[in-house]
């Protein structure tokens, strides 16, 4: 990959290992499947040995990040027409000095185009949009990940493009509104409830996608499982009120997230997909309920033997949701054996003290690398931070986009 330095040895070399510990991290590395049994204490103890700092190197899969910070998915709302462009090229460059950039939202689907001006990841010319993206960020450096979100029931017909459909798994409408460009806030409108050949359509996307991103160049995918979107809303028993097998129980909830995962995994290989997931989160109408905890724990359990690259976990509690708690954190990080990436209102103080806990490998960050596109410096430096201008969030051109200046 042009300007990213490779090396092949495990990220803990330095550090004396338990006796078969080193053998573990190689079938990490080589993505093999795992036992099912937690890290131990000890192993838990040498591995944090060599991950004492956000500036620390760390290898994800074939990638060596250069640091342990990453670039959060944000929606930003650039995609003229649903297709990446030179302008969102730019403002992946500029952040280019992340360990990891996750890009925004991008969906696998017509039918998940659910925000204005988003992109998408399945035709021709989306996919020639994120090859411009991925050189610019390759050649400043960097590393990228695409998000997929299928947006599900949060969208309106006033954003989708022609023929395109709001699907769920429940036809069940989300409270509020919807932004659109054509007739303003509208409220969300009742998705149809997805057929089980729809479902099995919506897995091929995300492999279409998956595939995709390769063919553009990019370095991996992040599959969108937090927030309320398509994935979380089969996850979440308030939005997925089914009665067959991807619905009703902890199990039947949780297929579609491991069967795309499971799919994803095979199509492009497990050390280049990840999946976010917000347990707690108080989003889109969704929040957590009596078996949360049960979920994601089963959940994170699954996803390990599948053998995807890494498990992102948000806590929102920063933004006004309830708290993930840190006995669920551990259980995540004990039952899910690839990299863990922590987020959620995250300084750098607390970011440090985490990784040296052990309580992850990588530290993500949000809404600081909007207006901070050297953020990574700053935080090495302990630079004051430039404030983000909320307004343009998602404003179409360049204002409050490319425009923040280094320093």
């Amino acid at each position: 990959m042009a300007g990213t330095a490779r090396r092949d040895e495990p990220r803990t070399q330095d550090a004396k290992l338990p006796a078969g510990l080193a053998e573990r991290l190689a079938d990490r590395k080589h993505n093999k499947a795992f036992a099912p049994a937690p890290w131990s204490p000890a192993e838990r103890g040498a591995s944090v040995a060599a991950m004492t700092s956000l500036f620390s190197p760390y290898t994800l899969g074939r990638l060596q990040l250069p640091n342990r910070i990453v670039m959060s998915p944000m929606t930003r709302s650039r995609a003229i027409g649903n297709v990446p462009n030179a302008l969102m090229a730019r403002y992946y460059a500029q952040r280019a000095a992340a360990g990891l950039l996750i890009t925004e939202g991008t969906s696998p689907s017509p039918n998940g185009l659910g925000y204005a001006r988003i992109p998408g990841l399945y035709s021709p010319e989306q996919i020639a949009g994120w090859r411009l993206v991925a050189d610019a960020v390759h050649a400043a450096g960097g590393r990228i990940f695409v998000q997929l979100m299928h947006t599900g029931r949060i969208g309106h017909p006033h954003n989708l493009p022609a023929g395109a459909r709001l699907l769920a798994p429940s036809a069940l409408a989300a409270p509020g509104t919807m932004h659109t460009d054509a007739a303003g806030a509208q409220p969300h409108p009742a998705p149809e409830a997805m057929t089980e050949a729809e479902i099995r359509a919506a897995i091929a996307e995300f492999v279409h996608a998956a595939r995709s991103a390769i063919a553009a160049d990019l370095d991996g995918i992040e599959l969108h499982g937090a927030n309320g979107y398509l994935i979380d809303q089969f996850l979440n028993p308030i939005s997925n009120q089914r009665g067959d097998g991807w619905g009703g129980s902890i199990a039947g909830r949780s297929r579609f997230a491991l069967e795309i995962a499971r799919a994803v995994t095979d199509a492009i290989g497990g050390d280049r997909v990840g999946l976010r997931v917000s347990p707690y989160g108080a989003f889109n109408g969704l929040s957590g309920g009596a078996d949360t905890d049960a979920q994601y724990t089963e959940l994170a359990g699954e996803l390990s033997k599948i053998g995807i690259g890494y498990l992102h976990v948000v806590d929102h509690e920063s933004m006004g949701a309830p708290p993930v708690s840190p006995a669920l954190k551990a259980a995540l990080r004990a039952s899910f054996r690839g990299t863990y990436v922590l987020s959620g209102g995250y300084d750098a103080a607390r970011a440090n003290a985490d990784l040296a806990a052990g309580k992850g490998d990588l530290v993500a960050f949000g809404r600081p690398f909007v207006s901070n596109p050297d953020l990574v410096t700053k935080l090495q430096t302990g630079a004051a931070l430039r404030a983000p201008k909320p307004e343009t969030f998602y404003t179409p051109g360049e204002v409050g986009y490319t425009d923040y200046p280094l320093g």
